[in-house]
């Protein structure tokens, strides 16, 4: 295999980050969506953004400041990254806010949802603001000159600020001064206004304070003000083989993140020259990672128009998912179990068969232990109430609690204590390793044997996130997955190596070369004649030599289909290279979110599920677990149905081009639109018994929706 640097065939990791962004925000543009939902892709677009200069930008500048000249797998050098970067983020925050001003903020004002300006108020909504600056506001508020006994604040990450412009005498000479006020994260972004009818009318937090200013500065002028706000590097650097706490040493890293360099300057377009210069000159940033905005600074602050039950008519359906049929009736959790294998597809099945999964586990006089891993619980009181209850009950409960979970860390921190405090035996895993996999163990005597029941899972314990994220999970009692999962959970709470699994695959150690291995077989089957394929559905495709060896099979006629909602460093539909690889993405009302490895091993389909993406990270930083889907009629399932719905979609799914850019899937003249979430929602409604049958259809592995005639 070539070097690396030398292969061009890649794409970069952080400019297709960016092209997922950017489809993301065509949700948000499409007219077709229902307004809030509409609104509801833009909030997430900013916060999108926000990650990712508080991470990727932020370490590309380091790497950029220390001198690194190596080149990325796609050639690039670091400054050429930035620069690239730069480009494609200005171009998109164009299309963001002319996106608000001239789409969604006026729909949203016909349907009586209306950001006002103050100048727009009438008599008494200016009486009932000037009430709530005075009681609400201004006692919290601290203006903050700049001057040589006032040196420039350390204003926190992401916090809103206003940059104010004054005039002051001084021995009858009027003297300009600057001056900062930050408006505290404690106040809302939005100050909604008092109506008695069914309008929704709000101000923005930065404008109330910007109309009062002269209150706060009493004898000056105030010449103008501007709304700003800064991004600062968010990363965590904690030496795991150097700190005798981890839990501490994260805090400390936590109370750091706020204060980090700063990596982004965002600020009204209509400030001076003079006054920007100023500030990026005091925070050591440059021209090119200053961004002049024209609408609302924070855009993720606007999520609080779509929070509510209001304007239903402006929403996706509802859609209550309903309990599995597997499970449908079945009060005994562990013998439908026993029964068989029972695959669960989120969120279109309900989730609230892992929590009376867990809950059942408390007070079962049978079962001796439970252990699981928690990455993002989101403190919900189900899951962790759970494992408490059970140390009430006398079970033996450990917890695996990834503290370094991005951006979850404090809450993490904060359920680990809480369980800690109620007799939870918490570990923090391996050194130098996140754990991510998903797995939950229950040990239950039943006569007299131990049987071990194991859930297993793509997506987090998380009740919340559960309802958003399509993930799949796995309940069996298979003796060889629970005594891999005992060994698991050995390896993390104790000091062994690593035994090998009889069913599990586990990322560091052993996934990387069975994903080789799986893909190599495919391609000496596709030489030999025999039938071969590969389908892969995961959220990012990075790694450069898994990359090579999809590019190696398609070489020698593997048909690879790849679902990535996210990253892909790959060139699909390259003559000579990767002609017989597709990619494409899907974003949708639910966050895709599970990952599906199938692989036709000559007519003899092996498919395996779990946590991983094929990323350096999950491969060789992260605890991943990637299991086999043994159970047949399941196997059948998850190619059938869910990969074949998959890849059917040709409404939502888009298409990656060779050149990194995407186009959407066309539907063919004469057929039928398909939009698979919407399809999973209808296979989930419970049907009269005569047409249970047709529940589960068998929805063959489609040919790509896309025309081969399209050229980039």
């Amino acid at each position: 295999m070539k070097g690396h640097s030398e292969t061009p065939h890649f794409l970069n990791r952080e400019l297709s980050w960016l092209e997922f962004n950017q489809r993301v925000l065509d949700e948000a543009l499409d007219a077709d969506n229902p307004l809030l939902e509409r609104l509801k892709f833009f909030t997430i677009v900013s916060s999108n953004l926000d990650e990712f200069f508080e991470v990727r930008v932020a370490g590309l500048k380091q790497q950029i400041e220390s001198g690194n000249s190596g080149r990325s797998v796609d050639g690039l050098t670091p400054p050429e990254i930035f620069q690239a970067i730069t480009r494609r983020v200005r171009r998109m925050v164009a299309d963001k806010y002319a996106c608000w001003q001239g789409e969604l903020q006026p729909a949203l004002a016909r349907h009586h949802i209306r950001i006002l300006e103050i100048s727009e108020l009438t008599t008494a909504d200016r009486a009932w603001l000037e009430e709530f600056y005075q009681g609400k506001v201004r006692p919290v508020l601290t203006p903050l000159a700049i001057d040589p006994a006032h040196p420039f604040p350390q204003l926190l990450n992401k916090s809103l600020n206003l940059m104010v412009q004054l005039e002051m005498a001084k021995n009858g000479m009027p003297l300009k001064h600057l001056a900062v006020v930050q408006c505290p994260a404690i106040l809302p972004r939005l100050i909604q206004l008092p109506r008695e009818d069914a309008r929704r009318d709000y101000v923005f937090l930065g404008q109330l304070i910007g109309h009062f200013l002269a209150d706060l500065f009493p004898g000056t002028q105030i010449l103008g003000y501007w709304p700003f706000r800064l991004t600062r590097n968010s990363e965590l650097y904690v030496d795991e083989g150097d700190t005798p706490n981890l839990l501490k040493a994260v805090e400390e890293e936590l109370h750091k993140r706020r204060r980090g360099h700063a990596v982004r300057l965002e600020i009204a377009h209509h400030c001076p020259k003079p006054v920007r210069e100023a500030l990026l000159k005091t925070l050591n940033l440059a021209e090119p990672d200053l961004y002049l905005v024209d609408g609302p600074l924070n855009p993720s602050r606007l999520m609080m128009l779509y929070q509510g039950s209001h304007s239903p008519e402006l929403r996706d359906a509802p859609f209550l998912a309903p309990v599995a049929p597997a499970l449908l009736g079945k009060k005994d959790l562990f013998a439908a179990i026993r029964e068989r294998d029972i695959l669960l597809h989120h969120p279109y099945e309900s989730y609230s068969s892992v929590i009376d999964f867990l809950e059942g586990a408390t007070t079962d006089g049978d079962v001796l232990a439970i252990k699981m891993t928690l990455y993002r619980t989101g403190g919900d009181p189900r899951i962790v109430g759970a494992l408490m209850n059970a140390v009430n009950n006398g079970k033996q409960v450990t917890a695996v609690v990834e503290l370094r979970a991005r951006f979850d860390e404090a809450n993490n921190i904060e359920w680990a204590r809480k369980l800690e405090e109620n007799g939870v035996h918490v570990v923090y895993g391996l050194v130098g390793y996140k754990i991510h996999a998903k797995v939950a163990l229950v040990v239950r005597r039943e006569g007299n044997e131990i049987r071990r029941y194991v859930h297993l899972a793509t997506g987090n314990y998380n009740p919340t996130t559960a309802k958003l994220y399509t993930d799949l999970s796995l309940f069996t009692c298979r003796a060889e997955f629970g005594e891999d999962a005992t060994n698991l959970f050995n390896l993390l709470t104790g000091i062994c190596q690593f035994p090998g699994m009889k069913k599990l695959v586990v990322a560091p150690f052993d996934l990387h070369a069975k994903l080789l291995q799986l893909v190599a077989r495919e391609a000496a089957n596709a030489r030999r004649g025999l039938p071969a394929r590969i389908i892969a559905k995961f959220n990012s495709l990075v790694e450069p030599e898994l990359i090579e060896a999809l590019y190696a099979a398609s070489q020698a006629g593997v048909k690879i289909d790849l679902i990535i909602r996210g990253i892909c460093c790959l060139r699909p539909g390259v003559p000579g290279l990767s002609e017989n690889i597709t990619v494409r993405s899907i974003v949708d009302r639910f966050l895709e979110h599970s990952r599906i490895y199938y692989f036709e091993n000559a007519c003899q389909a092996e498919v395996f599920v779990g946590s991983a993406d094929w990323m350096p990270r999950n491969l060789f930083r992260r605890i991943e677990v990637v299991f086999p889907i043994e159970d047949g009629i399941l196997c059948d399932r998850v190619i059938r149905e869910i990969l074949g719905v998959t890849l059917a979609d040709n409404t939502k799914a888009r298409r990656l081009l060779p050149d990194g850019n995407y186009r959407p899937a066309k539907v063919p003249a004469g057929e039928t639109p398909r939009r698979s979430q919407q399809d999973f929602m209808v296979l989930a409604t419970p049907k009269p018994a005569a047409k249970a049958k047709e529940k589960y259809p068998r929805v063959e592995l489609v040919a790509s929706p896309f025309p081969k005639t399209e050229k980039t």
